[in-house]
């Protein structure tokens, strides 16, 4: 708070810390047992869950009515009863953001705490917000967050943690940050919809793409998502998958519980596990004798993961999926087959050739510059291996134009030499509508510069050949 916060609402956070010692008396008369189940149901509560939630703010309601409690309550926060709850259990000063009290909040991604300021992306703006969260308050929430979560110790200067909504927080702090600048990030989902038709509406994907998606999800082409952070990635991978077919078996891998993949599709059979690095080389083995129909890799950062995606997709499983953050097409094999060179040894260029063998279609995001809320599909692209040749190349299939506000075009792929398991007449007959609908595009927006890349890092005289 500044200082004429302070002393505006210093009646609103001495009921705060009324309410705080009325809950600590409670719980020193309350026995072990009991203790172990107020401490569960406070965990909950701060973690969003709306029934303990309730709990608390009905005690605190009680509260205010038995002492005839009454004071101004800050802007941010709806009643007293509100902001007596999440001063003292939930997300303080946040709460409005998370819960979205106003349109504005509502439609903010992300919000960042540094030292005691509030910041919230607003109309891709970071704007500074008029709450501030003190010191010994950041330290209580911190303290809070990481009940919920044992495995994150609070010395640690670095902590990632999901609120039940979905909410994910970054904690920095101790070494880590210069005093008295703890950050913490706070970024969440503002799409009421995971759908490619939201996603036109609100300009991240050019609407007349829809039919040409849904039919690359049919013939179940192998998909990397790439781009910055806070650019979308995550958010299109949903999307795509949602579409795909729930009777199939997935294997769903991260390196945070960020997807809750059994409330998006909770008829399919998708497997999920949390697991990166160490972690995910211990169970390698076992993942590859797995008899699923396809894997989702969520931001694939490691040698581990990318090691992985490149096994899978060599057995020949297709409709598998991976987010990473990369530049663009072009640099993404290079980037997996150095990490996994580097980790795991191997040939360099049997890598790269591998990653243009394995995967078919790249998707690019990125932010516009002058609003960062707004998410474009920066680029599609194809990757092609030719084994006759023993050439890689990246073919550009849509491009943004940031000037015209609008997406170009280029067919003429042959799409048949991204699949090297046949065709069978069905298939054959998606390909065509691929292809039509491309050409379609194309008329309309044509796709005037430079289409096909030959990436410089592939020299096929270094290649050796490895058995299998």
């Amino acid at each position: 708070m500044t200082g004429g916060q302070e002393e505006r609402y210093e009646g609103f956070y001495q009921l705060c810390r009324m309410a705080d010692n009325l809950f600590e008396e409670d719980w020193r008369d309350t026995d072990e047992l009991a203790k172990a189940r107020k401490l569960e149901k406070e965990k909950r509560a701060i973690m969003g869950y709306e029934k303990e939630r309730m709990f608390f703010q009905s005690r605190i309601g009680d509260m205010i009515r038995e002492r005839g409690w009454h004071t101004e309550v800050p802007p941010w926060y709806g009643s007293l009863e509100e902001g007596i709850f999440h001063e003292v259990y939930g997300l303080a000063g946040l709460a409005p953001w998370a819960y979205d009290r106003t349109e504005e909040y509502r439609k903010s991604s992300s919000a960042k705490l540094i030292g005691d300021r509030l910041y919230c992306l607003i109309d891709g703006v970071s704007q500074l917000q008029p709450q501030r969260i003190p010191a010994e308050r950041r330290e209580q929430l911190k303290r809070a967050l990481l009940l919920a979560t044992p495995r994150e110790r609070l010395e640690e200067g670095f902590h990632e943690v999901y609120l039940h909504n979905g909410i994910r927080i970054t904690i920095y702090s101790g070494e880590r940050t210069k005093n008295g600048q703890d950050v913490m990030v706070f970024r969440k989902y503002i799409m009421e919809e995971l759908s490619f038709e939201e996603l036109a509406a609100l300009g991240t994907i050019p609407a007349e793409a829809i039919p040409l998606f849904r039919s690359m999800i049919r013939v179940g082409f192998n998909i990397l998502i790439t781009g910055p952070v806070r650019s979308g990635k995550t958010t299109f991978l949903q999307v795509w998958q949602k579409q795909e077919d729930p009777t199939l078996e997935g294997l769903a891998v991260s390196t945070d519980p960020e997807t809750p993949w059994h409330d998006l599709m909770p008829q399919a059979p998708v497997m999920q596990l949390v697991a990166d690095g160490k972690e995910l080389e211990v169970i390698f083995k076992s993942l590859l004798r797995g008899d699923n129909d396809y894997i989702l890799l969520e931001e694939m950062r490691d040698a581990a993961a990318y090691r992985l995606a490149l096994e899978i997709t060599s057995t020949g499983t297709m409709r598998c999926k991976a987010t990473i953050h990369s530049s663009g097409a072009v640099q993404i094999p290079y980037k997996m087959a150095s990490a996994i060179c580097e980790t795991y040894g191997g040939n360099l260029q049997n890598l790269v050739a591998r990653v243009f063998q394995n995967f078919h279609l790249v998707f690019l995001f990125r932010q516009l510059p002058g609003d960062r809320s707004q998410k474009r599909l920066a680029e599609i692209s194809a990757y092609r291996y030719d084994e006759e040749a023993d050439q890689v190349s990246v073919h550009v299939l849509c491009r943004y134009i940031p000037a015209e506000d609008r997406w170009h075009w280029k067919a003429g792929l042959p799409w048949h030499s991204l699949y090297d398991g046949g065709m069978d007449r069905w298939e054959e007959k998606e390909w065509e509508n691929m292809e039509n609908i491309l050409k379609k595009l194309e008329q309309r927006n044509p796709l005037m510069e430079k289409t096909t890349i030959y990436p410089r890092y592939y020299r096929p005289t270094e290649r050796r050949e490895i058995p299998e």
